[in-house]
């Protein structure tokens, strides 16, 4: 089918390939194997998705498509990827909201009938099912780098280099001088997003053992730090589904949680950090409910 905006049926079938629907933002262009993403690039799409530019997205990546109502007359076609299939989705670890999600496609209300049509069209499609083996979308491409608030994070496809910033590192940083990480030697990453706490990339290093106590990130050398005005999720987050892809490529383990608790004099340093964000009106009532709650867990 083809849809002509009106909402009607066209009747065609899915393996026709080009057939394309817009929404606000995006828009999915349909393939026989495969559903291509573009995103626009104007001043009031997610930055994000303007850093991502396009994504091929195979439908073997894909465990299902789901259609529902959004908000102030809108609905929202969202396909689900399998776990392990993409490498951003992976290192984001369920901390991207919903405005920043590249599998969601935001479309008026008029247009749901159409939705439903391709939604019904694709997941007969979608027969893979469980966790991917292996990434099967492309992490963005790089060479990349971004700003941190304690130093500058460049990736140039065989190693990760860190050059820390007078102004913002910490002395263990400092005296532990600037650091470059072969991806060789590396076992994943650990990204924290910087929209409601402080965040940080960490990489994972394959020599020290999987229970070794977690380094404040702050004071790890493995760690750049970064919050409003750094490392903003559209540079950090890409950077990190990079990295990620290239230490699978290496034949890495999988990405794992460091393990352990965490030192609780950092958790109540950071919750004391995240009041002063709250009290700022920087965080929702319900945002400082939810992280609080997640840094209480991690003790």
């Amino acid at each position: 089918m083809r849809g002509d905006g009106t909402g009607k049926h066209v009747p065609h079938t899915m393996s026709r390939m080009g057939d394309v629907l817009a929404g606000f933002h995006a828009a999915w262009e349909f393939e026989s194997d495969s559903v291509l993403i573009r995103y626009e690039r104007g001043i009031r799409t997610p930055k994000l998705f303007q850093s991502l530019g396009e994504r091929r997205v195979p439908l073997a990546a894909l465990a299902g498509v789901t259609l529902t109502p959004g908000k102030r007359g809108t609905v929202v076609l969202r396909a689900e990827p399998r776990p392990g299939a993409d490498p951003l989705f992976e290192a984001a670890a369920g901390q991207l909201k919903d405005g920043s999600d590249p599998y969601r496609l935001v479309l008026p209300a008029e247009r749901a009938t159409l939705a439903e049509y391709y939604a019904d069209e694709l997941r007969p499609l979608l027969t893979a099912s469980g966790p991917a083996e292996r990434f099967l979308v492309a992490a963005p491409e790089g060479p990349r780098q971004f700003k941190a608030y304690d130093g500058k994070a460049t990736f140039d496809g065989g190693a990760v280099h860190f050059r820390w910033s007078w102004t913002g590192a910490s002395t263990a940083k400092w005296k532990a001088g600037d650091q470059s990480f072969a991806v060789a030697d590396l076992a994943g990453v650990e990204w924290r997003s910087p929209e409601v706490f402080e965040g940080h990339l960490r990489l994972l290093r394959r020599d020290l053992a999987a229970a070794t106590p977690a380094v404040p990130a702050d004071q790890d050398p493995a760690t750049v730090v970064f919050g409003l005005g750094y490392g903003p999720v559209h540079e950090s987050l890409p950077f990190a589904a990079a990295v990620l892809e290239a230490v699978r490529a290496k034949g890495a383990a999988a990405v794992p949680t460091p393990a352990g608790r965490r030192d609780p004099a950092d958790i109540a340093e950071r919750i004391r950090h995240l009041g002063e964000l709250h009290r700022a009106g920087l965080v929702t009532d319900e945002e400082f409910a939810a992280k609080k709650a997640e840094l209480l867990a991690e003790l």
